[in-house]
């Protein structure tokens, strides 16, 4: 199994008011060396909210661990790469709604 078959990427963000790493468990899906998770909950997740305080991260799929940094998808200038990744992620699990999250390895 490849790395994009993987079903599950472990994001590890930094606590935004403790400073503890928290890892969460989430569908995800890569594109061009990037790695993408999507939140439900939008900007409102813990996780998300974490990353925007530090978008320092590191994540592992399959046996692999990256360090690197998350950024929002801005749904509006970054259309191309939103609507792409939102197929992405209909196609492996059947969903793709919500705010799209690129991770990107150092």
């Amino acid at each position: 199994m490849t790395p994009r078959d993987e079903p599950f990427l472990y994001l590890t963000t930094i606590g935004r008011h403790s400073g503890l790493p928290r890892e969460i468990e989430i569908w995800f899906t890569e594109r061009a060396g990037r790695y993408c998770v999507i939140s439900g909950g939008r900007d409102r997740a813990p996780w998300v909210e974490n990353l925007l305080t530090n978008t320092r991260v590191s994540f592992r799929v399959g046996g692999r661990t990256f360090q690197g940094r998350a950024r929002v998808v801005d749904e509006k200038d970054e259309a191309e790469l939103h609507a792409a990744v939102e197929a992405l992620s209909r196609k492996k699990y059947g969903r793709g709604e919500g705010l799209i999250v690129e991770l990107a390895p150092d």
